[in-house]
Formats: structure tokens, C-alpha cells, sequence
């Protein structure tokens, strides 16, 4: 298991890169999966449905790659850095809980191949993402 930062509630994991708009990627080579924070999915609450990224498609850094469903709201998903979808987690179509339950686990939305490594710099460290909960919490 890796490293966890803690910070209220909500846990962060140190193996991985963030977004300001909660997605996480675990960098593995050329390859990452993809999925939302254990901020993102607490503050959705229960979620009920997902549109997952299409299979094969290439997204650009910031776009939209799904949709995630909770009986609060509709957010989107965002690519984290410009991306090919190579395997996406249909277990979320029948379960779309388990990114309440285990959002850095079982709950990842999708596998993919990274297309431009040089945003990967762009991106949060566990450390920088804390802070911006932090943030945003206070407002």
C-alpha cells in the first residue's frame, strides 16, 4: 500500500499526480489509470451512475472523458494530462459505488496510455493537492 496523507477526511495518496479538479493518475511507465479523488467522491456522496471514456479515443489534457452520476449532482471527469483510453473499468457500470468505497482501488475509471509526458509536470503532487483541499475547504 503506499504512502497516505490525511488531511481532515479525506485521504491522499503520495503515489500518484492530482488535478485542481480531482482526478488523480498513477503513472506506471507509459501507461496510467485514471480515477477521481477520495475528496471528489465524498463530496458527491452516493454515487449512481458513470459514463466512461469511449475505448481507443484520444482526449487532450483538461477535456472531458466521462461523467460521474450521484443522487446530488453530475460532475465531469477531466484527463488529467492528453491521454489514449486502453481499458476502461466496466465494473462501474454495474457498480458505480465502488468510487465511493474505494476510489484509489477498484473504483479507477480507466486505463490509458500517456501521450505527452511533459504535462505530467503541470500536475499536483499529494503535498500540493492537500493544500488545495485545504483551500477550498475554507470557502
Amino acid at each position: 500500500m503506499s504512502e497516505i496523507l490525511v488531511l481532515n477526511k479525506y485521504r491522499v495518496l503520495k503515489d500518484r499526480l492530482y488535478t485542481k479538479t480531482h482526478e488523480w493518475i498513477k503513472v506506471l511507465n507509459d501507461e496510467a489509470y485514471i480515477g477521481i479523488t477520495d475528496y471528489a467522491q465524498q463530496k458527491l456522496r452516493n454515487i449512481v451512475g458513470i459514463e466512461l471514456p469511449e475505448l481507443g479515443k484520444e482526449y487532450t489534457k483538461g477535456s472531458s472523458i466521462g461523467v460521474v452520476e450521484s443522487i446530488k449532482s453530475v460532475e465531469d471527469v477531466y484527463a488529467p494530462v492528453s491521454i489514449k483510453v486502453i481499458e476502461v473499468n466496466e465494473r462501474l457500470k454495474d457498480e458505480p459505488e465502488l468510487m465511493n468505497r474505494d476510489p484509489y482501488g477498484d473504483g479507477w475509471i480507466a486505463r490509458v496510455k500517456i501521450i505527452n509526458r511533459d504535462e505530467l509536470k503541470d500536475l499536483l503532487t499529494a503535498e500540493a493537492y492537500a493544500k488545495h483541499i485545504e483551500e477550498e475547504e475554507k470557502h
